[in-house]
């Protein structure tokens, strides 16, 4: 079922690719990577192959069900209801969880350009939820315009961040780079780990699928989407980071806010600076626009199911699912304010574990989608090793965050039971 118009075309499904990946991940990883040092570049480089594996797999599962809803449809129509409905709840998890994120590292740019904003970390979280209902409200006017604001906050990121990483990789001191691996751990569990935070960059190379109803064309416009997207935020957010380890001591990455910030103020000083913290709160506007739009795309596809509640359905005049934004924003407040005593870096991390510990179990089922349904040896073996890579980060997420995803999974059940008991 679809929206009675499609005003997504070829370019605003890129941005939505384009713009969910980078969000906050360019832009502060590198502090929570700085104490695996130059180690950490193993973990981008599995992350980049797994992603592009991810998306390969994501544009066949869209060439075959161009639906709304992205992996929940991929699961439920593979694999039945009830593992629909788990996928379903685990997205959605992982996307008002990526949402706190993004608006935690929205309040770090802004503090960068005005450091009162985010004083206190209740200063911080009111500037974090702030962004947060600002985008939420431009989804609210209609999913056309949430579109045209999402392509228009990719243009202005892509291409400062590309600039950025090209140039700035002239002026790395290779000294940063050593030793290879600071930590006392093993290179395999230092790969490990920095893989589990390393996804977060990637998450969103799946943004196409979701909404593919209220897409133009979507049976090709979405898989070229996908691939397209994957490949241009990938390379972008790891040409920057990298750049970032080598301008700055390990020391200092770990305890800055805004490191690409930092290290362009250190290579040309404040005024650099300034326009890199401009440009990430620009990408992070953009990526909370986007997150936001498939916030509430994905409660819409389950609840024409039947697997949601029926509110859920109902569009405004500008095909706008209303309660599915208000809902997955407020579920994002919560967890922002709920960590607010906490610093933005550590408020970030927790936030991208979590959402990456939810997101995961998606890819993994979609993977094995295809892997069931799925024709042509050659991309069911693609899918295999999406499959392979998904189990494998998911090793590096750690107890706290797979524990809590776990949790709310597991809370969503009486859910289902209720809807199927109505049923």
């Amino acid at each position: 079922m679809t929206t009675p118009t499609r005003p997504l075309g070829f370019w605003s499904a890129t941005a939505l690719v384009v713009g969910s990946m980078i969000g906050s991940g360019a832009f502060l990883l590198p502090a929570a990577l700085a104490s695996f040092g130059a180690a950490s570049l193993l973990g981008w480089g599995i992350t980049l192959a797994g992603a592009m594996l991810l998306a390969i797999t994501f544009a066949r599962l869209a060439m075959r069900w161009p639906q709304t809803g992205g992996p929940y449809v991929f699961a439920r129509n593979a694999f039945g209801e009830l593992p629909g409905f788990v996928i379903a709840w685990s997205y959605w998890i992982s996307i008002w969880c990526a949402t706190a994120a993004i608006a935690v590292a929205f309040a770090g740019s802004m503090g960068a350009i005005f450091p009162p904003l985010t004083a206190t970390p209740l200063r911080a979280a009111a500037c974090a939820l702030g962004a947060l209902w600002v985008c939420s409200g431009v989804n609210l006017i209609g999913l056309r315009e949430a579109g045209n604001l999402q392509l228009i906050t990719t243009a202005l990121k892509l291409l400062p961040l590309l600039l950025f990483g090209l140039i700035a990789l002239w002026f790395v001191d290779t000294s940063h780079y050593t030793p290879f691996n600071p930590t006392n751990e093993s290179l395999p569990h230092v790969a490990n780990a920095a893989v589990a935070l390393t996804l977060w960059a990637m998450l969103g190379l799946e943004a196409a699928t979701v909404p593919a109803g209220s897409t133009e064309n979507a049976q090709t416009t979405v898989p070229r989407a996908t691939v397209l997207g994957t490949l241009l935020a990938g390379v972008a957010t790891i040409l920057a980071c990298t750049a970032v380890l080598g301008l700055l001591p390990r020391e200092v990455l770990a305890q800055s806010q805004a490191p690409m910030a930092d290290a362009a103020r250190a290579l040309w000083g404040p005024a650099a600076g300034v326009t890199l913290a401009v440009v990430m709160a620009i990408s992070c506007f953009g990526a909370l626009n986007g997150w936001i739009l498939l916030s509430a795309q994905l409660p819409l596809a389950a609840a024409r199911d039947g697997l949601f509640p029926k509110p859920f359905t109902k569009l405004d005049k500008g095909g706008t699912p209303v309660l599915g934004v208000i809902v997955s924003s407020l579920l994002a407040s919560a967890l922002v304010a709920a960590n607010y005593s906490r610093s933005l870096v550590q408020v970030f991390t927790f936030s991208i574990l979590l959402s990456t510990a939810a997101t995961l179990l998606p890819y993994v089922v979609s993977s094995a989608a295809w892997m069931v349904r799925g024709t042509g040896a050659v991309s069911r073996t693609l899918a295999a090793l999406a499959l392979a890579y998904s189990l494998y980060a998911m090793f590096g997420i750690g107890t706290e965050a797979l524990a809590w995803g776990a949790v709310l999974i597991v809370a969503g059940l009486p859910l289902y039971a209720w809807m199927r008991r109505r049923a």
